[in-house]
């Protein structure tokens, strides 16, 4: 676990218009009626996460949920009793991780780490419990988002069996990117072999591919997405699946831009 701990945004940094504008960075809560959007608006604490760190661990209740900002990035990660771990999840500020998924401070069943780190709004599960049970286009708005991360788990277990390496490591940079609204991720190689659950020689060998076929460069802890087409060609179908029924069955929350480098 991380030594390093979320800190609150002080109030005086920014006021009722820093405030607004988190809220606004999110995509979920950009995407709430006005009504449902004062129920919560009050209870929402402006926090920055670090990277490394740990909100929760397999066990814990989960008192709070996370609306991740602009830039940041937070995984679900299952723990194996061997030590390895592999990722079954990630959130950015399309939608939220934490109580949102369930009803009341339920255990959690996997480990939620920031693999990006930035801004975020925090709430605790109680207060969003007492909103969801206040107003019937809150609760159905998160039990939507619910199962739209349900498909991302359901799809990344058939990915991580039946799709090579390659198509594998496409798939979580052109998510990665969709969570960022950039180019360019602040990711280690061995970082994206944890989140793939492999070696980090495995990876080290897809990425040269990829660079060689310039698709991506690395270097210096970052990776930069060169062709986002191309990228997408060499992506398994998981990626544009997930994407697909996140779009359908919350048609509301606008879809992130894509970005495109320019070479």
């Amino acid at each position: 676990m991380s030594a390093m701990k979320s800190e609150a945004t002080p109030p005086a940094a920014g006021g009722r218009v820093a405030a607004q504008r988190a809220f606004a960075g999110n995509r979920l809560l950009a995407s709430l009626k006005p009504a449902d959007r004062a129920l919560l608006e009050p209870h929402l604490e402006p926090v920055s996460l670090y990277q490394g760190e740990v909100l929760f661990e397999p066990g814990d209740d989960v008192t709070r949920t996370y609306f991740p900002g602009p830039g940041t990035m937070i995984a679900l990660v299952v723990l194996l009793q061997n030590g390895r771990a592999v990722e079954a999840a990630t959130v950015g500020r399309e939608g939220a991780l934490g109580g949102i998924v369930s009803s009341g401070q339920k255990p959690a069943f996997a480990r939620a780490e920031v693999q990006l780190p930035g801004p975020a709004l925090r709430i605790e599960t109680a207060r969003l419990e007492d909103a969801k049970r206040r107003s019937d286009s809150l609760a159905d708005l998160f039990c939507r988002y619910a199962d739209v991360l349900l498909a991302q788990i359901v799809q990344s277990v058939a990915c991580n069996l039946l799709h090579p390496l390659e198509a594998r490591c496409a798939r979580w940079l052109l998510t990665t990117q969709d969570r960022v609204d950039s180019p360019e991720i602040a990711l280690t190689q061995e970082a994206l072999a944890e989140m793939l659950g492999v070696q980090r020689t495995y990876v080290t060998s897809v990425a040269k591919t990829l660079r060689e076929r310039g698709l991506i460069a690395y270097g210096r802890g970052r990776i930069r997405i060169l062709d986002r087409a191309r990228l997408e060609a060499a992506a398994c179908e998981c990626h544009a699946a997930v994407r697909a029924h996140f779009e359908r069955v919350l048609p509301e929350v606008k879809p992130q831009p894509i970005v495109t480098a320019k070479i």
